[in-house]
């Protein structure tokens, strides 16, 4: 196979083998971190002929090819390939040798996991749309490959092998550190998925907990949790966008963790608007959002994350965010990248996804396991090489003589942990 032969160069050769639908092996019989299982003679057209990210993640969704073993591997060979495909003479070489393949018709296609959404981009009706197309997909799916407390953000390792469950208390614990948390303070959490950290903040640090989201099962599992926990009287969890915030000066603290990838550059200033109007005087916003790296173009055409998992998503640079944020009133006091954390977190998503694949089958389907396999590897992949990033920015809203209340250093932040 001469068209395989320059695929499998380089990182490709090293990680990647290719099991043909006969049963041939490419480039030999060694075992590798990753098989690629080619299911038809079509397949390779399948994958790359349609010269897109999004063609290429539906041949893997509707099983034109399957990925075995660490895939996330298969993103570095992919970043190779690319960067190796030379210029347009080189592109055009390959698309005709790819069109002499073998032309598959016949594919089952589920036209339902392609995201399709209606109305003005990021009104509040289609945001509602697109919150919901992800996080309504079940919560028993969820469930599977979370950690105890359905935490769905980045995680916060005190070491590389400690397990998810440490991790995502240890980062609950750092976002009510950093905020400062007291007794009675009032603490809004915008996007607080299924309640983790209201709960935790409740708990812990003996606030009231108001929490917000869009899905309702994720809201009315939020609120079952609150009262299994006894809290009832002091947390709870609506259904509500954040522009429908109302009450000037009501909070203490805001957290929004995991939840500012849905804003969209265009409503940046209505979020740090409406996050500064709820605020007290000496209030903190704790801001947790994933960030495009500034060196890393935007590819062209839609993506796969906008087709399949985020719809309308946006990421934007943390320059572009903490200017934004300035501009609304708020000074910046500290800014922490959790990278490396983001992606030992999607490895243990991805590792629990797959060892739970029965059971998945049982709450969606297969198309729909494969989009977060594929889309969690891939941001594994993001973050460990560095095109992706997560910050933490602690903003606060200055009193009138420009008091914030916070301590001279970080040294709260780490008193009486262990080690």
């Amino acid at each position: 196979m001469g068209l395989l032969e320059r695929l499998l160069t380089g990182a490709a050769a090293r990680d990647v083998s290719v099991r043909l639908w006969d049963g041939t092996r490419e480039p030999d019989d060694r075992a590798r971190r990753v098989t690629l299982s080619l299911n038809h003679p079509g397949s390779l057209r399948r994958m790359f002929l349609p010269g897109t990210e999004v063609g290429l993640a539906e041949a893997y969704l509707y099983d034109d090819f399957d990925i075995e073993g660490d895939i996330e591997a298969v993103f570095a060979a992919s970043d190779e390939l690319t960067a190796n495909l030379g210029g347009k003479l080189d592109r055009l070489r390959l698309a005709r040798e790819l069109r002499r393949l073998p032309s598959e018709s016949h594919r089952d296609v589920d036209s339902s996991v392609r995201v399709r959404l209606t109305g003005k981009r990021h009104s509040i009706q289609r945001d509602r749309q697109a919150v919901r197309r992800h996080y309504d997909v079940s919560n028993d799916f969820y469930a599977l490959w979370l950690d105890k407390r359905m935490v769905y953000s980045c995680a916060y390792f005190p070491t590389s092998d400690a397990d998810l469950d440490t991790a995502q208390e240890r980062k609950l614990d750092h976002v009510c550190r950093k905020l400062r948390l007291r007794p009675g303070q009032r603490l809004l959490d915008i996007g607080c998925g299924w309640g983790g950290l209201v709960i935790y903040a409740a708990q812990h640090y003996g606030v009231q907990a108001e929490g917000m989201t869009l899905s309702e099962p994720q809201a009315l599992l939020a609120n079952e949790r609150i009262a299994e926990a006894g809290l009832a009287a002091r947390c709870r969890v609506d259904v509500r966008d954040y522009r429908e915030l109302d009450g000037p000066e009501a909070y203490d603290a805001v957290a929004s963790v995991g939840m500012f990838e849905h804003v969209g550059k265009a409503v940046l200033s209505t979020y740090f608007d409406k996050a500064m109007d709820v605020l007290r005087p000496g209030g903190l916003l704790l801001n947790h959002g994933i960030a495009r790296n500034t060196t890393n173009p935007l590819g062209r055409g839609p993506s796969f994350s906008d087709t399949y998992v985020f719809p309308d998503g946006e990421l934007v640079p943390i320059s572009t965010s903490l200017d934004v944020a300035e501009s609304a009133g708020f000074e910046v006091r500290d800014v922490e990248s959790l990278r490396e954390h983001y992606a030992l977190t999607l490895r243990h998503w991805v590792r629990r996804l797959e060892a739970t694949h029965d059971r998945a089958l049982q709450v969606v389907n297969e198309p729909i396991y494969r989009v977060w396999r594929l889309f969690m590897s891939g941001s594994a992949h993001g973050f460990a090489v560095g095109n992706l990033n997560v910050y933490q920015a602690l903003l606060a809203k200055s009193g009138p003589d420009g008091a914030t209340g916070l301590p001279l250093t970080r040294a709260d932040l780490y008193a009486g942990l262990p080690d």
